[in-house]
């Protein structure tokens, strides 16, 4: 099965510019697609410098989505925003003062990633930390998903000049020979090359996506009915484990191919503005005794794959069941199969029940206490206003929209105008005959 590559390079344009990261593409690009992916086969998307977070965002899921192993090669610089102190790789319009709205959020990175298995998912990052957000790192890790290989260094910002992505540049220096190693042995040989580099850097070199803060353990994944996935990244350490229940999340990968973003609003008038998503797929037959097997997650990827969509919804019902029962409704094991259950609605080309289920997770989340500017509940809501689009039924529409409406007043997101879209499309509906 072939392979996806995305090589994203990234820093900012003018003085707030800490590395050269762009210019690594060069000898990147040099490497043979199947090294770089380590299959017999690849596609490789390049992004050198992008301008706008949607547009990287789009590029990463539809990566992410593909059928097959990805490998994500990142080099760029971290800042945190203002506001909430979180993580962010800046883009080239980014500035200090616009962290929040021009730069990528690190967490949509762990979110789009999230229900991909760490045997075929992996990140090579070579980051510089400028000074606040290299202290939160060092105190808090960098959290790239439980089940995301990630290898590579962040080091902190140097202290004259533009700083070298050296590390990138030597990995790809070593896949120049034609060969990809297991990318643990990569990833030492890459270090052995240049220890003057990388004294005093944060390195990473993890089969789950957890990175520990300097001196501190990585936590345990959240325990939950799903039994363990299966042995480390390919190309990783040999016999290293991924445990436990994957945080919740964004759909199971490989279930179809992406489309171009989506709009917003009904589709009887669709004048908005867009989220990207994944197409649904017509339904299937009755659900059937789940499959002991070690990744619940690959059976329920293989029924959508083959129209079982109902079978995939009995499946991950049934785990839901089983989270309920040993962490109660509103833990983060049971919303995570809820949120699976939505996204399984949207593959069976049903998006009022995916609304609906979108919408309840959210409110859960906000229930349990959760702030509404939190990760998980903007994109919540976002994937309910996505799949809310696509209802063409309007009585069902008019329903749904008012709840959505209601609830984007508490989570108006990171685009402007989400509730403002809301309004209008809902105006529209109520004024139709």
């Amino acid at each position: 099965m072939p392979g996806t590559v995305l090589l994203l390079a990234a820093s900012p344009v003018g003085r707030g510019r800490l590395v050269d990261a762009a210019g690594v593409l060069p000898v990147l690009a040099a490497v043979a697609p199947a090294v770089l992916s380590g299959a017999d086969t690849a596609n490789v998307v390049e992004l050198a410098d992008p301008l706008e977070p949607q547009a990287v965002l789009t590029r990463l899921r539809a990566a992410a989505a593909a059928p097959g192993p990805l490998t994500v090669y990142l080099t760029g610089q971290l800042h945190l925003d203002r506001r909430q102190h979180r993580p962010h790789l800046a883009l080239a319009r980014t500035t200090a003062a616009t962290v929040r709205y021009t730069a990528l959020p690190w967490h949509w990175i762990r979110e789009e990633l999230r229900l991909r298995s760490a045997a075929d998912t992996a990140l090579v990052v070579d980051l510089h930390a400028d000074t606040e957000a290299w202290k939160h790192i060092t105190e808090h890790g960098l959290d790239c998903g439980p089940y995301t290989a990630v290898y590579g260094r962040v080091a902190p910002p140097a202290r004259r000049g533009l700083a070298e992505p050296a590390y990138m540049k030597t990995v790809a220096t070593l896949l120049r020979s034609g060969h990809r190693p297991p990318l643990g042995a990569l990833h030492e040989q890459a270090l052995g090359r240049i220890p003057e580099e990388t004294r005093g850097n944060l390195l990473l070199a993890h089969a789950g996506g957890w990175t520990a803060p300097a001196g501190g353990t990585a936590p345990a994944a959240p325990a939950g009915p799903a039994v363990p996935l299966g042995a480390g990244p390919a190309g990783g350490v040999p016999g290293a484990a991924a445990t436990g229940l994957p945080a919740p999340g964004f759909p199971v990968p490989g279930l179809s191919v992406p489309e171009p973003p989506a709009p917003w609003g009904p589709a009887a008038d669709r004048s908005g503005d867009s989220l990207a998503d994944r197409p649904g797929e017509s339904p299937g037959r009755q659900p059937a005794d789940p499959d002991p097997d070690p990744d619940p997650h690959a059976a329920i990827s293989a029924a959508v794959r083959g129209g079982l969509h109902q079978e995939a919804d009995g499946l991950a019902a049934r785990y839901e069941e089983a989270a309920v029962r040993a962490h109660g409704a509103g833990s983060e094991q049971a919303l995570h199969w809820r949120e699976v259950r939505a996204d399984l609605a949207m593959f069976a080309g049903d998006p009022v029940r995916s609304c609906r289920a979108w919408l309840a997770v959210a409110e859960a989340r906000l229930a349990a206490g959760q702030p509404a500017d939190a990760p998980a509940v903007e994109a919540a809501v976002d994937r309910a206003h996505h799949q809310w689009g696509r209802v063409e039924d309007p009585a069902r529409a008019r329903e749904l929209g008012l709840a959505l409406a209601r609830l984007r007043l508490t989570v108006p997101g990171r685009r402007r105008g989400a509730l403002e879209n809301v309004q209008r499309q809902l105006g529209r509906l109520q004024a139709a005959p």
